[in-house]
């Protein structure tokens, strides 16, 4: 006789609206763009070359350190002078004791470093295609659900208006929040209330004129 088909057990809603979610209490221009996300899953920072995706990275990161321990990978720079100035204007000060800076690190050691006791809680990875030969879609997949608790901020270029490598075409999929820039302007949308953020307005407004509000 067959076995009868063993279900997931559904849910009612009453249950559902009774859920607690961990969530970040933002302030200032944050707060008007970002609301309350939660501090899991990941994000995505795009855009073409030389457009400020790092400088609105470190910009982020340097707020949300106020708020929790923060682990930036700089992969694609490194600590070069171009890096360390981009953070000089991103205002972060020498004596932040939440946020710290590493070169390429291995997924290996990354995860290792998300299983101690005093592991950040939030991870920005600079950026996804040195990353490529690590980061397939099964193992993006599975760096996010082994650690629920981590929100992940990754950084990938631009190729013909969309994320480049695969990967980061993947990661856009799965973030709860998105991050667009060009020309020192980012565009914000996903799980939020959305808006545009000016990296450095008086840069910003020579591009794009009369469109900045």
């Amino acid at each position: 006789m067959k076995e009868p088909r063993k279900f997931k057990r559904a849910t009612r809603a009453g249950a559902i609206y009774n859920i607690t979610h961990d969530c970040f209490e933002l302030d200032g221009v944050w707060a008007q763009v970002l609301g309350e996300p939660e501090k899991n899953g990941a994000w995505i920072i795009y855009g073409p070359e030389k457009n400020g995706k790092t400088w609105l990275a470190l910009m982020l990161a340097n707020y949300l350190s106020s708020l929790t321990k923060v682990h930036y990978i700089s992969a694609e720079e490194g600590t070069s002078k171009g890096f360390v100035d981009c953070c000089i204007r991103a205002r972060i000060e020498p004596n932040n004791r939440s946020l710290y800076f590493v070169e390429y690190e291995p997924i290996s050691e990354l995860k290792a470093r998300l299983n101690s006791r005093n592991a950040p809680g939030i991870v920005f990875i600079d950026n996804l295609t040195i990353y490529s030969d690590e980061l397939n879609s099964k193992a993006f997949k599975e760096l996010l659900d082994d650690h629920p608790h981590t929100l992940f901020i990754f950084l990938a270029h631009e190729e013909r208006g969309l994320p480049y490598t695969a990967v980061a075409k993947l990661c856009k999929r799965l973030s709860k929040i998105i991050f667009r820039v060009q020309a020192l302007t980012c565009i914000v949308e996903g799980r939020c209330p959305g808006g545009r953020v000016l990296i450095d307005e008086n840069q910003a407004a020579l591009y794009h004129g009369q469109s900045i509000i």
